[in-house]
């Protein structure tokens, strides 16, 4: 099946009539279909599906030698994705994988290790607040307890979730799926304008973090409250977006409010409570200390100004990720010399590096370098370009 029939086959899953975006947030009925779409493409290959206790999967094309045990090279993304986002963040690197393999079958090649493909679970977090969801759990980075009693907007805790989308919460923990992954390469849209070739190999991941500040003052009539009798958390929020702001400018760092809730959210009552999240990147670790010093700091002094407080939680951090060396130049090599470059972007891939396993990444060139957007785009050969890199770096790392 071509890489253009498969592409198809799955891009009206999760598609908002009108934006053009998807939402598949993690157990929701949109990401159910999309991972039944997957296991059904599995299925008609023939191929071996491995699951874990939280819903990643591996689909396993086997030598046909059939070792009893030998770890394999596996490949992949996720089908999750961020509210209205965009089509290609995570199903570009399922799709792509299922291609590959498609290709690698039709000419006539056998691997001498197991070729998996993955489809891990909740990795944008957009549901339960927690990136990486499913790759954090199998690596045992996210303790199973922890990740059950994470909730969504609505207050549904995960284990529940897993409940109604018929999985045992009990089976969630390290993941027997990780012994079988020798080698991990994932193949992912570019989420910015770095690469000016088809495609790329990724040389690190910046470290990053998201930071919840909650701003509590006094509720208060918007009509009749003199205007120096207010403690308004909404202006010590305000003049905090603003900090983080200038201070990622300064730093040449990333800072992003996307998420606030007010209460009591009425509009002529002045709120008691502002919770913003905060999402800070940078390409190191002392830079992105810094810039949090920084932005809390500058909130703090604007609190005492506004008579409100703040405090600031973080809701996860994620370390400096270095690709192997080898790896990475050999991925290069296979593909005459393919641009290396960072991104500031998160992916399971990070998770799987940090956790030991040898990783690699591809990317495809993004023209625009919109991501998390209805806008989100990729040209039709460069994806092409990208399953037959991807088909060349399977071929060789499984020969």
């Amino acid at each position: 099946m071509s890489f253009e029939s498969l592409w198809a086959d799955q891009s009206a899953i999760g598609r908002h009539p009108e934006t053009g975006g998807y939402t598949r947030g993690g157990w929701t009925p949109t990401e159910r279909e999309a991972t039944h779409w997957f296991l059904h493409q599995c299925a008609t290959r023939n191929l071996t599906v491995e699951s874990d206790g939280i819903g990643n999967h591996i689909a396993w094309w086997e030598p046909p030698a059939k070792p009893a045990f030998r770890a394999g090279v596996v490949t992949g993304s996720h089908l999750d994705s961020v509210i209205d986002g965009g089509a290609f963040d995570g199903p570009l690197g399922v799709v792509s994988a299922l291609a590959a393999v498609d290709r690698l079958r039709a000419e006539g090649f056998e691997p001498g290790v197991p070729i998996g493909i993955g489809a891990f679970v909740e990795e944008e977090g957009s549901r339960f607040g927690m990136p990486c969801l499913g790759s954090r759990v199998a690596a045992g980075v996210l303790p199973a307890e922890k990740a059950l009693d994470l909730q969504d907007r609505t207050g549904v805790r995960l284990r529940h979730a897993l409940e109604e989308a018929g999985i045992d919460p009990a089976g969630v923990g390290p993941s027997p799926l990780l012994q079988r992954m020798g080698t991990f390469v994932e193949l992912h849209v570019e989420q910015g304008r770095g690469l000016t070739a088809p495609v790329g190999v990724a040389s690190s991941i910046w470290p990053h973090g998201r930071y919840r500040f909650t701003f509590t003052g006094e509720a208060n009539h918007a009509g009749t409250t003199l205007m120096e009798d207010r403690h308004d958390p909404m202006l010590t929020y305000a003049m905090t977006a603003l900090a983080a702001n200038k201070q990622a400018r300064l730093a040449g760092a990333r800072a992003t409010f996307g998420r606030v809730s007010v209460e009591p959210n009425g509009t002529n009552a002045i709120p008691s409570q502002v919770t913003a999240w905060l999402d800070a990147r940078a390409a190191d670790t002392a830079t992105l200390e810094s810039l949090l010093a920084a932005i809390t700091k500058q909130s703090t002094e604007r609190a005492e100004r506004d008579g409100t407080t703040v405090e600031v939680t973080a809701e996860s951090v994620s370390p400096i990720v270095d690709f192997p060396a080898g790896l990475r130049d050999r991925l290069s090599g296979v593909l005459g010399g393919a641009p290396v470059l960072p991104t500031g972007a998160g992916h399971d891939a990070g998770v799987f590096s940090a956790a030991g396993i040898p990783t690699a990444m591809l990317f495809v060139r993004n023209p625009t370098g919109v991501s998390h957007s209805p806008a989100e785009y990729a040209e039709p050969d460069d994806c092409l370009a990208g399953v037959e890199a991807l088909a060349a770096v399977l071929k060789d790392l499984a020969k």
